[in-house]
């Protein structure tokens, strides 16, 4: 991998299944991962789109031995302002000496180039660990190796809203519609691992209600014990 010699490489992730897979192949080929980098919602405290609270969030990093590098964005967003969050996010790491931002992106070709443009002149290289994988081998991998996530968004557009709240295991893949990507790729869901071979203990959950916000279906965790407010 060309980012094998990067001396610093921070993960852009989601907390879901294939920023997952990203970090365990890039640790797998030796790359020194430093750090996660994700952004969070202002006012909700929740991973933007994903919906997951900021303290599983947190608690994930934590559990992988990680820093987490957070990016806060307004609720209902300007793309404008997100670009201009993001990219002084991006100029500070590389301040503290990061080389490369990767993504787990699979197979999108304009989300690839989108990224690759907005961090041209930054002078950070972008890595694509899992680029043109097989997305089935690689949902059937993930959960053959043990690792364990939870459906937290569903856009019921494309896959039944039933799904939200359910495990990422076989039987779930066996419930996907025809044409639903088995890894999701195309946004038919979204996940949050909480446990796996590079965890270092498992994140407890428990699930709480699942709500219909803005047209997806949103499963909120909790962290166990934990009772909710809102």
């Amino acid at each position: 991998m060309a980012g094998a010699k990067a001396r610093q490489v921070v993960l852009a992730t989601s907390g879901g299944k294939d920023s997952t897979m990203a970090l365990q192949a890039l640790l797998k080929d030796g790359v020194p991962v430093s750090g996660l980098l994700t952004t969070l919602t202002e006012g909700y405290q929740r991973i933007s789109m994903h919906g997951v609270r900021h303290s599983l969030m947190q608690a994930q990093a934590d559990a992988l031995g990680l820093p987490l590098h957070e990016v806060w964005i307004p609720q209902n967003c300007p793309n404008q302002v997100y670009e201009e969050r993001m990219a002084r996010a991006v100029e500070t790491l590389a301040e503290e000496g990061c080389d490369a931002v990767a993504f787990g992106d699979l197979f999108l070709e304009d989300v690839r180039a989108y990224r690759e443009e907005k961090m041209a002149g930054t002078g950070l290289a972008t890595l694509f660990p899992l680029w043109g994988m097989d997305t089935r081998l690689l949902a059937e991998s993930f959960i053959d190796q043990g690792y364990r996530a939870t459906l937290v968004t569903v856009d019921p557009k494309q896959v039944p809203a039933e799904l939200a709240g359910r495990a990422f295991d076989r039987t779930l893949l066996a419930d996907l519609p025809p044409g639903a990507d088995p890894s999701g790729e195309r946004g038919e869901f979204h996940s949050f691992v909480w446990d796996g071979p590079i965890f270092r203990r498992p994140v407890e959950v428990r699930a709480g209600e699942v709500v219909l916000r803005d047209g997806f279906y949103f499963a909120d965790l909790l962290p166990a014990g934990h009772q909710a407010t809102t």
